[in-house]
């Protein structure tokens, strides 16, 4: 019987933090293969670790799926650019995309598989459940919900899209959407709290990986749910698992509820 050939993996972004990890975990992996490295088009013909850089298009047509932690724009232009040959398939953990960036991802996954996520870890996944389960459970006129984040001082956008992904899974516990309930900034004379508010609050800071809490917080009692994660390691990993998983998918826009194989028991 012979052994499936490994896996080729595109790194995007590769000469970012999460690029250079996602570019380590996959060496290490039995079943993947770095297949190209690429960044900014001007940065090609570069060498990082051994490997030269490339330009978007070979990147393309050496791999069989790209995982991808840049800007919004480039991951835009990367799905376009996929969607447009009809492969590889892509795993997109960019985050402060704008509902137009979204848009345009989900139109490309008609044509190539897209597993698209604000956060690879299991535990963050797992931990979306319980905030949801947990808003269901806990009515909005006793209880109010705060989603604290907090990331190194390099992080750029804000509240984070993990946090964004939680205040969603609280959103969906109480069935409403979280646009008309989300407080994102208070500053000045506020005044008292909206029952029903979703809010975020966010730290900037040092060199921490990644911080995430949902408070549910009555008059008399407060629960809080969290996650913290020590090693960049383990978001690189996760997206390996994701493009690993979605290289022979067909054509869809997939969530790591998918990668994972199930579904929350909410």
């Amino acid at each position: 019987m012979s052994t499936p050939a490994p896996v080729r993996i595109g790194v995007a972004g590769a000469l970012g933090r999460m690029g250079r990890a996602v570019a380590a975990v996959t060496r290490a992996r039995s079943g993947a293969d770095l297949g190209s490295l690429f960044d900014r088009a001007e940065r090609a013909g570069e060498s990082i670790d051994g490997v030269t850089l490339t330009g978007l298009e070979q990147a393309l047509a050496a791999s069989d799926a790209i995982i991808d932690f840049s800007t919004p724009a480039a991951s835009v232009a990367l799905a376009q650019a996929a969607a447009a040959r009809g492969d590889p398939a892509l795993v997109i953990g960019t985050t402060g995309l704008s509902e137009a960036d979204l848009a345009a991802i989900a139109e490309a996954s008609r044509r190539v598989a897209i597993v698209r996520s604000g956060n690879f870890s299991l535990g963050v996944n797992m931990l979306m459940g319980l905030v949801e389960q947990a808003a269901r459970a806990l009515g909005e006129t006793d209880w109010d919900i705060e989603v604290f984040e907090a990331h190194h001082r390099r992080k750029v956008d804000a509240p984070s899209g993990t946090a964004l992904m939680l205040g969603e899974a609280a959103a969906r516990g109480r069935d409403v959407a979280l646009e008309t309930v989300a407080v994102r900034a208070r500053d000045g004379i506020t005044g008292p709290r909206p029952v029903g508010a979703i809010g975020f609050s966010v730290m900037r800071a040092g060199g921490i990986i990644g911080e995430h809490s949902v408070t549910f917080a009555a008059d008399e009692e407060i629960i809080t749910l969290a996650h913290s994660a020590r090693d960049r390691s383990l978001f690189a990993k996760g997206a390996l698992s994701a493009a690993l998983w979605a290289a022979d998918k067909p054509p869809g826009l997939y969530d790591m509820m998918d990668v994972l194989g199930f579904t929350a028991q909410i």
